[in-house]
């Protein structure tokens, strides 16, 4: 026996449960329900943010936040001007979840618990009459000429326009493709660099609080603070760097080489400033006179690096010692050799070629009636809340389409 439904929205993550909760609010007339390969959905939600829920980014220019997505950048910028940052945070309020901001501009739940956005997801599908189908893993989408028919692992189910919001989901992304869609090969996009180097190995948990880093042989560059980790490298001038260079970097198969400026100044502007510091403090030893606020371990590493020894004095040090200094600083080059997944941000570069969207609706442009929302598509984001802010306006957009 088949079942009918006016909306069904595969996948009760985010998008999912976004999706469904404002189409059934703006028409409580039609039948909405999710399908949930699991046996409970939200599961992203409930551990991101290190189980806080990062809801949002506090950026409230469309033109700035579209710079957060690698992928994206273009084809957001009409759609936040439909729904954006400010749109997230009174849909939430409204609902009675207050959201609070960060020093770093990241929005959480005023709870600290991602539980209170799924508590709100839930207790909404309810009231608006969402049904929510678990254990339903979809099998096969056939694209009728007025409807669509699906078959998953408890039955089939008939509807007249459908919603995918299954993130990063390769069988789903094959049944797209078999209905028309270009799909873009998914890689890998936050993870933080495996780097075995003696300048680095014994200080993990050292920050660097701004540098800048180049990938050698390319265009990618990225700054900002940088935390020396067990196995390498990571935080956001490395996470930047990961996302907008997620297809280059796995071309090269997770080796090559980064240059990093620990201190934001160019070589010469850096001599000068290590030549003065031999006048003023000729008497100390280099190893205890941190400069350029570095951090007192990391600074040790680079003044050995520069061949200079633990009792060397600034006075003391030649001209080809200075030059060594100013490069570890400036110029310092890193091997990487592989990369690990950044906490459990699992994000993936990769989905529904955006060519296949119309953003004005996030509606396929090659089945009518086929929407899309969040990360199945071909758009992801830099760490901070803007993978969610992402699936809320494409969710939203769709609910208004339909």
């Amino acid at each position: 026996m088949n079942t009918h439904k006016d909306i069904i929205i595969v996948g009760g993550g985010a998008a999912g449960f976004f999706a469904a909760i404002n189409i059934a609010e703006q028409q409580p007339n039609l039948s909405v329900a999710i399908l949930e390969r699991g046996k409970e959905g939200l599961q992203k939600v409930k551990i991101s943010g290190g189980g806080r829920c990062n809801v949002t980014h506090a950026e409230f220019i469309p033109s700035e936040l579209v710079k957060n997505y690698p992928r994206g950048e273009k084809e957001l910028l009409g759609p936040f001007h439909s729904f954006m940052t400010g749109d997230t945070i009174a849909w939430f309020e409204e609902r009675g979840v207050e959201l609070k901001i960060e020093d770093d501009g990241r929005m959480f739940p005023v709870s600290n618990s991602s539980q209170t956005i799924i508590d709100c997801f839930l207790h909404e599908a309810q009231k608006h009459n969402v049904e929510v189908l678990y254990n339903h893993s979809v099998k096969a989408i056939k694209a009728n000429e007025l409807d669509f028919t699906i078959e998953t692992s408890s039955e089939i189910i008939q509807c007249n326009k459908l919603v995918v919001a299954t993130g990063s989901n390769p069988k789903i992304w094959q049944l797209l493709e078999d209905l028309g869609h270009t799909i873009i090969q998914p890689v890998p996009s936050l993870f933080t660099f495996d780097i075995k180097d003696k300048r680095i190995k014994d200080i993990p948990g050292v920050v660097a609080k701004n540098v800048e880093i180049k990938v050698v042989g390319t265009d990618l560059e990225s700054n900002g603070p940088l935390l020396i980790t067990h196995v390498g490298m990571s935080a956001p001038a490395i996470l930047k760097l990961s996302a907008f260079g997620a297809v280059e970097l796995a071309k090269r198969n997770y080796n090559f080489k980064i240059e990093v400026n620990f201190i934001c100044l160019d070589f010469n502007s850096c001599l000068d400033e290590i030549k003065n510091f031999k006048q003023v403090f000729a008497k100390k030893t280099l190893v205890n006179s941190t400069q350029f606020d570095l951090p007192k371990r990391l600074w040790k590493q680079l003044v050995l690096a520069a061949n200079i020894n633990e009792n060397e004095r600034w006075a003391d040090i030649n001209k080809q010692q200075l030059e060594n200094l100013a490069a570890q600083l400036t110029r310092a080059v890193f091997q990487v050799t592989g990369k690990s997944t950044f906490k459990e941000e699992f994000v993936t570069a990769g989905g529904v070629d955006l060519k296949d969207v119309n953003f004005k609706t996030f509606e396929s442009k090659r089945v009518p009636s086929l929407y899309f929302a969040g990360e199945v598509i071909n758009v992801d984001a830099v760490t901070g809340g803007f993978n969610f802010q992402n699936a809320w306006t494409g969710a939203y957009i769709v609910s208004k389409a339909i």
